[in-house]
């Protein structure tokens, strides 16, 4: 029995690459904890199955229609096993993010820090150490937190010189920003600026 045969990497790319794809559009689209590929073949099929049920109708008419076109055939066929289960996520990100499902429904987000960072607003920050050290900066186009399946960390483009109450000063001279590692941090306080 021999894996290349045709048929067999047919079956193959017809059931679990439409849903491998699904499956990392997913977690591009909503970090949270990665599972090896190995594991997931089960998931990979089952998701397969979902994108041909969703588009079973347009597959209906395009096999029993007389296009004779290879180029259609192709484009089509490379539509339904690589594009349409990167868009059937996409759909499925904008219904599970409306307020009406998350009455219902758990958010897709594992993590309130990857959903307070994946907005991308900019933010005055204060970062609550947990030896009690504060530390103030600016978080905005050019910083960077990090998201899931990797630990929290914040990359603040400037570093502020905060007085004993917390109240931002002035910006450090001859900083280049600071980067703040999970296991330092104790909380963060977020003021939004436009």
């Amino acid at each position: 029995m021999n894996i290349w045969d045709v048929d067999k990497l047919i079956l193959f790319i017809a059931f679990v690459i439409p849903g491998f794809i699904s499956i990392k559009a997913y977690q591009l689209l909503f970090p949270g904890t990665e599972r090896p590929a190995s594991t997931v073949i089960v998931d990979a099929i089952a998701y397969s199955c979902i994108n041909y049920a969703l588009l079973s109708i347009p597959i209906y008419f395009f096999d029993n229609s007389s296009i004779n076109n290879t180029l259609l055939v192709y484009l089509f066929y490379t539509f339904v096993l690589f594009l349409a289960p990167i868009l059937i996520v996409i759909f499925w990100k904008l219904i599970r993010t409306r307020n009406f499902f998350q009455k219902n429904a758990p958010h897709p987000t594992s993590k309130p820090w990857d959903y307070v960072f994946s907005k991308r607003k900019c933010y005055w920050i204060k970062v609550v150490l947990k030896d009690g050290t504060l530390i103030g900066g600016k978080y905005s186009r050019d910083s960077f937190a990090s998201s899931a399946p990797v630990g929290e960390q914040i990359y603040l483009e400037e570093t502020w010189i905060l007085d004993e109450d917390g109240t931002f000063i002035r910006k450090k001279n001859l900083s280049a920003g600071v980067i703040i590692l999970t296991s330092e941090i104790s909380h963060l306080e977020l003021r939004e600026f436009n």
